[in-house]
């Protein structure tokens, strides 16, 4: 009975770490299993509604040359959960203990005291916006839309893991980069402020996504803080203490 109940979790865990396709991440580039590379972008935001007429319809036409100009597929998405100021609230600690008015000490206490107070009561939501960038090294743009609908389709499935030597990934990665610029360059004309997401922030988002739960109590640990040897999955987690409230990175 035993033998059957490993067997079935061995499955399990091989089936679910198929829907998760990321083979690594290297230098804030996701490295899929089909060898194809991922940029992410998180993108702010604007309000739409306050704009007069006539800038809501150059909004409108701005965004439409820039989906026009892209010979690309590009993901547009939207988290929402709730917020954590749990990075702010140690950051706001380090710096009463480093006080040295006990009077500005006593009101950093009182302060923190409300922000805690505040979100616990509130269910704070906040919305991120992302744009990811995908390069395939065996992409042809000769390809027609259905067969390039077909490819995508066709990487569902299991497969099976390929290797890519430094020279390619830097080859591939100055190719993808190509395709970042050009939608931050049309993203930026349309009023928004973007960044790229590094190694770290990549990991948390993935991590926070797929996690949502586990993710409120327990932290992603910084890779560039991990040892060598510390290679280990539960070694990139942190355990927030039981008086605390844990929620989604900011």
């Amino acid at each position: 009975m035993a033998e059957k109940k490993n067997k079935g979790e061995s499955t399990s865990k091989s089936a679910t770490q198929q829907l998760v396709q990321i083979s690594e991440i290297r230098d804030g580039v996701a490295v899929m299993t089909d060898m194809s590379l991922r940029a992410t972008l998180i993108v702010s935001s604007l309000n739409f509604a306050l704009k007069a007429e006539d800038e809501q319809n150059a909004i409108i036409y701005a965004f439409q040359d820039f989906l026009n100009s892209l010979d690309f597929q590009l993901q547009i998405s939207v988290t929402s959960r709730k917020l954590d100021i749990t990075p702010y609230i140690e950051e706001l600690r380090a710096k009463k203990e480093r006080q040295k008015n006990e009077l500005l000490r006593l009101q950093m206490g009182e302060y923190i005291n409300f922000v805690e107070d505040m979100v616990k009561g509130n269910d704070i939501m906040t919305k991120t916006f992302f744009a990811t960038v995908p390069f395939s090294p065996l992409q042809s743009k000769k390809d027609s839309m259905p067969k390039k609908i077909g490819k995508a389709f066709s990487g569902l499935g299991p497969k099976k893991k390929k290797s890519m030597t430094d020279g390619e990934f830097e080859h591939y990665k100055k190719q993808l980069l190509q395709r970042v610029e050009q939608v931050a360059v049309g993203l930026r004309n349309i009023g928004l402020r973007l960044a790229p997401l590094q190694t770290q922030e990549m990991l948390e988002l993935l991590y926070n996504t797929l996690n949502p739960v586990t993710s409120r109590h327990q932290r992603l640990r910084n890779v560039a803080q991990l040892a060598v040897e510390e290679t280990e999955p539960e070694n990139l987690f942190k355990k927030e203490p039981e008086n605390k409230a844990g929620s989604p990175i900011i």
